[in-house]
């Protein structure tokens, strides 16, 4: 008769009517308290200082994710800190464009800060309040001895009104859960340069914090280039692409409150001249722009994740893969092709080969000048693969 043995794996969030049933948050027998999630959250932060060591105290004055689910080892919570000030506040005490940090903190003081949560699976959101408990009572204390603390945000705005939390049997949840929301928006920097978010209406958490170096690193192909940005969003890309040099950036997406800010924010930079905000369906503007011969020195495409499960997945290859045609298409020979997923059920290779068949049915070759991922605040663990799911490949089209 065959014998069984038990084998302790560790304590994990159950919920019987996810698709997910079990999600360990711990190897060993700890509870689940407000100490517990203070531990976890402080280590996330601590994680994060040491990744940055050379300049955590500027990390930390920065915009980041400061928590990310299970690569954070708390499975179902996100947590992004934004630091800035009020759009209101900025425009009628600084009159400099392009508006610049220094003079910021010069005018205003200390930045402040805002948290926009998302509680993504049952045993997080029945935990709720100490969650919120513990991440004001890290924040309030400083990291190292002899350091200042973080501070307490001046609003937490709560973004769970994602689809995932229908498949934990929960509701749909947004709001301000304390604090203030400037009704004008936050002005953040990144990379220095001056970007206006919205918590009651930005997608996701109000920034996609992910691509912060990967923008950076495309800027430097941008100088006296005209640019296409696709599904540009905020303009993250071609705000970075105009300030870097670019003759000029069209800046594409379906999105009108996006394409809003995406004019505060060429305003803030002093860039507005070069800026184009054209309302579209990108594969539409795409196969159109090919139809008036429009021609591009560089294209960047970071659409949404085309592939939310691997049920989608053929058909997420089919779009990626058109999509990448069409701006083949529209490059200038030497131009540079910057063209990125977020699809966790597509993985590195396969997104590479959907670029070369492109490229191949295009009659174009690539040569590649990187490829990346998430910035660092978005930590890969080895062994969830799930965590590693950006992909930003730059290539040079000959």
């Amino acid at each position: 008769m065959e014998s069984f043995h038990k084998t302790y794996l560790g304590r994990a969030f159950i919920n019987p009517a996810s698709k997910i049933i079990a999600r360990i948050y711990s190897p060993s027998k700890e509870g689940v308290d407000k100490g517990f999630f203070k531990r976890r959250l402080r280590e996330a932060l601590l994680r994060r200082a040491g990744a940055f060591s050379a300049r955590a105290p500027d990390f930390f004055r920065e915009s980041c994710r400061i928590v990310f689910a299970e690569a954070d080892f708390l499975p179902g919570l996100i947590i992004d800190r934004f630091v800035g000030w009020p759009l209101e506040e900025l425009e009628a005490a600084v009159k400099l464009r392009p508006l610049a940090f220094e003079d910021a903190c010069s005018a205003l003081g200390k930045p402040k800060s805002w948290l926009s949560v998302q509680f993504l699976c049952y045993g997080m959101d029945i935990r709720r309040d100490i969650i919120l408990e513990a991440i004001k009572e890290v924040l309030s204390a400083p990291l190292y001895p002899g350091t200042e603390a973080l501070g307490m945000p001046s609003g937490i705005y709560e973004k769970s009104d994602v689809k995932v939390r229908e498949l934990e049997g929960l509701p749909l949840r947004e709001g301000l859960v304390e604090g203030s929301c400037p009704p004008g928006g936050i002005v953040i920097f990144e990379n220095r340069l001056p970007f206006v978010l919205r918590l009651d209406e930005g997608q996701k958490t109000g920034h996609f914090l992910d691509q912060k170096e990967n923008r950076s690193l495309c800027a430097a192909y941008a100088e006296a280039a005209r640019v296409l940005d696709a599904f540009s969003y905020t303009g993250g890309f071609g705000i970075h692409a105009a300030r870097a040099g670019a003759a000029s950036v069209s800046c594409v997406d379906l999105s009108e409150a996006a394409l809003e800010t995406l004019k505060m924010n060429a305003v803030l930079n002093g860039v507005s001249e070069k800026i184009s905000a054209v309302k579209s369906d990108v594969f539409e503007y795409l196969r159109r722009a090919e139809r008036k011969k429009e021609k591009f020195d560089l294209v960047i495409l970071d659409p949404p994740a085309f592939a939310k499960s691997r049920k989608s997945l053929s058909d997420a290859l089919r779009g990626y893969k058109e999509i990448n045609l069409e701006a083949l298409k529209l490059l200038r020979p030497g131009g540079v092709l910057v063209s990125c997923s977020c699809s966790q059920a597509l993985d590195e290779s396969r997104f590479k080969r959907v670029l070369a068949e492109a490229a191949a049915d295009a009659e174009r070759r690539l040569v590649r000048l990187g490829f990346y991922s998430q910035g660092q605040d978005h930590p890969i663990l080895a062994g969830y693969d799930e965590s590693e799911y950006l992909k930003c490949g730059i290539y040079r089209v000959l």
